[in-house]
């Protein structure tokens, strides 16, 4: 009798051709959908309802049992209280990390196994080896290669997970959905955070968290306007900042530069070359590896952020942070957001950056 495995089946185009890659595997398959977010689902945020409506067509298309489960108990209090704490603390929180650790791959994994299911699958663009340890290593689809995300996951949530998607491009994926006629073949893939959807990020945040408007000032001290509270802006944003004409000032792009909370101050520079904004030495949180221990000293890769080409670095351990250098200048790190760390194909793992060293 074939293994049953479970795929977390979302309504999305990647999930529906993982599920049918599984059955022409010759797996016993099956499908769960997770809803994560209670808050204000709506069609303008997480809009669950239609999505559950997508993943009903594509098991009865596909001829496999649909489950259901609603995790956003787990969500709030495992990926969203550390997602306000972290902006509270003026920091840049990437909450997709947490949520893959956290629910993806961990009340999913628990209630698949308490349905029966010895594995589960999504369709997440990755991959993995299988040996001594399994290894997270890049899809063949670079452009959609989603190990960043994936890089707090462990030896035992990876022992029972598979990545169907592996060798599969995204092109591909949705002409394989045509084929079979699934309605979802030209679905719009989802961006960003579900519970933030198409809404102002600032309007979200502000229901949770209490925010003061204070001056934004360039690096001199002038006073070029007022921001609407420091938990809305990142390192290096360009967008959003509300400066117009500044006499003196040449026509070009203002960056946040710094945070100053004490004084609720928000500091910009037209200097994209700034050294505090190129970075090639910051500190990470100790890391999570995937391994389950250290790799062997030496010249690594990693990425600060998603899709950014996998730049050269080495590491150095300390007793209660890891520095991280970089052999070229990196644009704004964000305290908050995730180094990954690499070697060649092999995601090895990451931590969460909490200070950088301006380049000199």
């Amino acid at each position: 009798m074939a293994a049953t495995v479970m795929v977390g089946l979302s309504g999305g185009v990647d999930s529906a051709v993982a599920a049918w890659q599984l059955l022409e595997s010759g797996f016993d398959a099956e499908a769960l959908f997770m809803k994560n977010w209670d808050e204000d689902d709506t069609p303008e945020y997480c809009a669950a309802a239609a999505d559950l409506e997508d993943a009903q067509a594509i098991c009865a298309t596909l001829g496999i049992r649909l489950h259901t489960a609603n995790f956003s108990a787990e969500y709030w209090t495992r990926v969203f209280e550390s997602f306000l704490a972290e902006y509270a603390a003026g920091r840049t929180p990437n909450p997709d990390v947490w949520c893959n650790r956290d629910i993806k791959f961990r009340a999913f994994l628990d209630h698949a196994r308490r349905l029966g299911a010895t594995a589960i699958a999504t369709g997440h663009y990755a991959g993995l080896r299988r040996g001594a340890t399994v290894q997270l290593v890049q899809a063949r689809d670079a452009a959609k290669d989603q190990t960043y995300f994936l890089h707090l996951l462990n030896q035992e949530q990876l022992q029972a997970s598979s990545f169907p998607l592996q060798r599969t491009l995204k092109q591909e994926t949705r002409r394989i959905a045509r084929r079979l006629g699934l309605s979802v073949h030209d679905k719009k893939d989802s961006t960003g955070i579900c519970f933030i959807g198409e809404r102002r990020f600032q309007d979200f945040l502000a229901r949770y968290i209490p925010t003061e408007p204070g001056p934004i000032a360039d690096a001199d001290g002038r006073v070029l306007g007022e921001h609407s509270g420091l938990p809305f802006y990142t390192l290096g944003q360009r967008t959003g900042l509300g400066i117009g004409g500044v006499a003196d000032a040449e026509e070009k792009p203002w960056y946040v530069l710094d945070k100053q909370p004490e004084a609720r101050r928000l500091i910009v520079t037209q200097d994209r070359r700034h050294p505090v904004l190129n970075v090639r030495e910051l500190e990470i949180e100790p890391p999570h590896w995937i391994a389950g221990t250290p790799p062997d000293p030496k010249a690594l890769q990693a990425r600060i952020r998603h899709r950014q080409p996998l730049q050269a670095c080495t590491i150095e351990s300390g007793e209660a942070a890891m520095r991280v250098r970089f052999d070229a200048p990196q644009w704004a790190p964000a305290p908050g957001q995730s180094a990954v760390f690499y070697d060649g194909p092999v995601c090895l793992g990451g931590g969460i950056i909490t200070r950088t060293f301006p380049h000199p």
